[in-house]
């Protein structure tokens, strides 16, 4: 898990900011995720933010 987080780091770190606020997944019913609250998440360590790295592994986007 841990290097999931550096890979989503090092990709957040260069998205310029205007792309921050745009989507990257849909997780649940709830809505989209956008890379801010993404970054949130992962940083925050919590089940939704390992959901969340878990699933962007999957779609080979970190």
């Amino acid at each position: 898990m841990e290097e999931l987080k550096v890979r989503f780091n090092k990709i957040y770190a260069g998205l310029p900011l205007g792309l921050r606020n745009d989507i990257v997944v849909v997780i649940d019913p709830d809505g989209p995720i956008t890379w801010h609250a993404a970054y949130i998440e992962v940083y925050n360590n919590t089940d939704k933010g390992k959901e969340i790295l878990g699933k962007l592994a999957e779609l080979e986007i970190i």
